[in-house]
Parts: C-alpha cells; sequence; structure tokens
C-alpha cells in the first residue's frame, strides 16, 4: 500500500505493492528482461506510470552492469571534426538513432597515442556499453583492442574489405566508379582523380571506382599521374588540384573523393583561369550542404551519412541485446546527384 502525503520520488517497493508483485519482478521490467510474463509487465510499468517513478540510473548499472551510455569516438582533431559536414551528419543520425532509448552518448576525439591509451582504460573500465568510431585508419589497432576486451563495437567505415569488427558502410566504390562514368557519359575524356588519404579504405575504395570506371572507358588503366593524393581538406584539394594542373594542363574533369576537396579544386581551377564546367567538369562525393552552395552547384555522389549513423547505433543496439550473436556488416548504397558543375 502506497503511504498517502509521502513526499520525495516514489521507491521501487512502491511500485511492486501497487503492481502487486515483487521488488525483483520490478527490476527486470526496468532493465528490459525477457524473463516477464507480458501481462506482469504492463501491470508494472502502469504503476510506473501512475507513481511517476523514475529508475535510479546507478543502481541500473550496478544491477546489470550496464552504464546506458556510449561512445562515439572521432580520431581526429576538432578543428577536421568542425569543417566537415560529414561528422555533423553522423553525429545527428546516431543521436536520432538512440532517441527512443535510455543511451547517453558521449563525444570523444582521440587525436595521439596517449590519448588512445587513455580511453582504452576507460572503456576498458565499463564505463560505456559500447563504441561508435568513426573515420577509422588502416593502421588503427583500437577496433581490435576493444574487441579483445569485449566490448560491442561498431565502425563507421572499415579499415580493410575483411573487416571482422561490425560497421556500417556506404558502396564507395560503386559511387565513385558512377560519379567517373557520368563524366565519361558527358564526353570528358581527360579525367583526373584528387584522392583522400592513401591509409583509409574509404579512399582506397573510391579510388578503385575511379580505375575501374576509366578502365571500362579505355580499355586500360589509368595512369598514376592522373591521380593526385589528397587528405579530405580543402586545402588538400586545392594543393592536388594544381599538381594535376602541372602534370596535364589538358585535363578536362576532376572526380574529388569528397566534397570539402572538390571545392578546394573549384578555387584552383577558377585562379587557372578554368571555366566550370565549359572547361573542366568536376564531381564530389558525399552530397554535402557544400554541395549545394559552391558556384556552380556541385554535381556528387550522395552517401546516405545520417541513415549511416541511425543504422550504426541499431547495430550497436542490437550487439546489446544479443551479446555473441554474428557481427554485422551493413553497406548503404549511394547515389549521384547531377548539378551545374559537370
Amino acid at each position: 500500500m502506497v503511504a498517502k502525503g509521502r513526499t520525495g520520488q516514489p521507491t521501487l517497493e512502491e511500485v511492486a505493492a501497487l503492481a502487486g508483485v515483487g521488488r525483483g519482478t520490478v527490476s527486470r521490467v526496468i532493465n528490459n528482461s525477457p524473463r516477464v510474463k507480458d501481462s506482469t509487465r504492463a501491470l508494472v510499468e502502469q504503476a510506473i506510470s501512475e507513481l511517476g517513478y523514475v529508475p535510479n540510473r546507478a543502481a541500473r548499472a550496478l544491477a546489470g552492469s550496464r552504464t546506458d551510455a556510449v561512445a562515439l569516438v572521432i580520431p581526429e582533431n576538432e578543428k577536421r571534426f568542425f569543417a566537415e559536414p560529414y561528422f555533423s551528419d553522423i553525429v545527428h543520425g546516431v543521436a536520432d538513432g538512440f532517441a527512443d532509448t535510455d543511451m547517453q552518448l558521449l563525444l570523444t576525439f582521440l587525436r595521439t597515442e596517449s590519448e588512445r591509451k587513455r580511453f582504452l582504460q576507460y572503456a576498458g573500465a565499463r564505463r560505456v556499453d559500447g563504441v561508435l568510431l568513426v573515420s577509422v585508419h588502416g593502421s588503427d589497432p583500437l577496433p581490435d583492442l576493444l574487441a579483445q576486451i569485449g566490448l560491442p563495437t561498431v565502425l563507421g567505415g572499415r579499415r580493410s574489405a575483411d573487416e571482422p569488427v561490425a560497421y556500417v558502410d556506404a558502396d564507395n566504390a560503386g559511387g565513385a566508379r558512377s560519379a567517373v562514368a557520368h563524366l565519361a557519359g558527358s564526353g570528358r575524356r581527360a579525367i583526373a582523380t584528387v584522392t583522400g588519404p592513401p591509409d583509409m579504405y574509404v579512399a582506397q575504395s573510391r579510388l578503385r571506382g575511379y580505375e575501374d570506371a576509366v578502365r571500362d572507358v579505355s580499355g586500360a588503366a589509368p595512369d598514376s599521374s592522373w591521380i593526385a593524393n589528397g587528405d579530405f581538406t580543402e586545402e588538400g584539394g586545392r594543393r592536388a588540384t594544381a599538381e594535376l594542373l602541372d602534370r596535364h594542363p589538358e585535363l578536362d574533369a576532376v572526380f574529388a573523393a569528397s566534397d570539402v576537396m572538390a571545392a578546394g579544386a573549384l578555387h584552383t581551377l577558377r585562379a587557372a583561369g578554368r571555366r566550370i564546367p565549359q572547361d573542366v567538369a568536376v564531381v564530389g562525393f558525399d552530397d554535402s550542404p557544400i554541395a549545394r552552395h559552391t558556384d556552380p552547384g556541385l554535381t556528387s555522389v550522395r552517401q546516405p551519412v545520417e541513415e549511416m549513423g541511425r543504422t550504426m547505433a541499431r547495430v550497436l543496439l542490437t550487439a546489446l541485446g544479443a551479446p555473441g550473436a554474428a557481427r554485422e556488416h551493413v553497406v548503404l548504397p549511394t547515389e549521384l546527384v547531377q548539378r551545374a558543375s559537370g
């Protein structure tokens, strides 16, 4: 029986008394245990609602070894994080994926080896239930180290074709292939590319798509002089495009492996007196807000970044709910969005 005129927050015992069940049953309902009948669960949930009971999160964590917290790890510096729309879209999608849960999202930047070690110690102490990791470089050992301590982890992207850790990725090679095929279909024949960092599988995949498309058109693999390495920054796009113009003044198209680098390419081409798209067509990748605000508007390959974030959250929640289940590998489709740049 609930005491009349009581003050303070309702207790677990009061919920149990109102529902006519034991304290342990209420605890199992709160912790989403499957070992509760639907009818009993309904009684407990009704009692929680009537009393306005708020579960003690610390007690739940101790009882179930859960923190109801997930770390979203960005192994990049804050400057790049705030400069590239990709990251904000990922965060938005992940947050949306956890919106109907009790999960708290912790944003963490790892810029140095010492920061990586500190985070591994933090995660190893079970301060979080799982980890979402984006912008992973091929040599990064963190996903494997997290797997070794048994912490559920989902990557945004992957380190290699045979990535063992759960991941959500976009069809990067297919998207790049469609971009170059579009350029070739519009009559461009001197097509160059600005790649991302060569130690990132996403950049390798987009380069492979470019090479496959050039091979389809010409019957031969592209000469390496038509390829310039960038770093997914605007300045990297400017620098790489300048290199390509020095090597091949006759180029008539540039496929940049990100919209940010494509914006840099547009700047360099205009500074060199090239008209876009009359002299040189430009296509980017991401279909970020940048693509809609360049002059001219940027043709770009859309990858569903927010959907990737939501899917990452869903894959992690599934792993938390079914420990030991097979790790999911999800690849989402891309789509070419045509604008005025080519």
